[in-house]
């Protein structure tokens, strides 16, 4: 139950595992609804992670709250910035233990873990918000967890060459004109919530 208390609006990594396969993806939408037993949470996933169709066949998943230590490189990037449907994200990952259920959870950069079964569904166009049960838990450190405001400020990298950066997500851009009607790959948002960024 102390685990709970870990939770802000902040960054986590979402794993599932489906047919023999693990995999995982960074999201910033989960909360606590319930207070009581039985405890429920909400997590929201872009329908185009491979995550996302593994919860929902499966009806499990495990989060891992990250905390202010987590790395680009071997956190975000590979668990956010690139797709589950083209890479192992787990290959030579070795920073995991299996919880109960039969999934991965994070052991490093993280400061609690738990496991869930999924409720509820709500479709929300391009996003699915899964209700779920808490069925296990656990304080793995008593770091800081990291906020999505820490994530943008003082671990999402700049482009030291120019180009453009996604205000929302981070993926950058890196041609000197963004067209009016790009899309991000990552997280779908407009060209409008891109600036360009100027190299040394």
């Amino acid at each position: 139950m102390d685990a709970l208390y870990k939770i802000s609006y902040g960054l986590y990594v979402a794993s599932a595992h489906e047919n023999g396969r693990d995999n995982a993806c960074i999201i910033d939408a989960f909360m606590q609804v319930t207070n009581v037993a039985p405890i429920i949470c909400t997590a929201n996933i872009n329908k185009d992670n491979a995550t996302h169709d593994m919860i929902k066949n499966t009806k499990k998943f495990n989060i891992s709250v990250l905390t202010a230590s987590a790395p680009f490189e071997d956190i975000f990037s590979r668990f956010g910035f690139q797709s589950g449907r083209d890479v192992d994200k787990f290959d030579g990952f070795h920073s995991t233990r299996r919880s109960k259920n039969g999934l991965l959870y994070l052991t490093d950069h993280t400061n609690a873990c738990m496991s869930f079964d999924v409720t509820g569904v709500v479709d929300f166009g391009t996003h699915t918000m899964f209700s779920a049960v808490l069925t296990d838990s656990a304080v793995l450190s008593d770091a800081d967890s990291v906020t999505y405001s820490y994530y943008q400020k003082n671990i999402k990298p700049l482009p030291q060459d120019g180009g453009f950066v996604c205000d929302i997500c981070g993926y950058v851009y890196r041609d000197a004109e963004l067209p009016a009607d790009y899309i991000c790959p990552l997280c779908k948002a407009s060209a409008t919530n891109f600036s360009q960024q100027k190299g040394d």
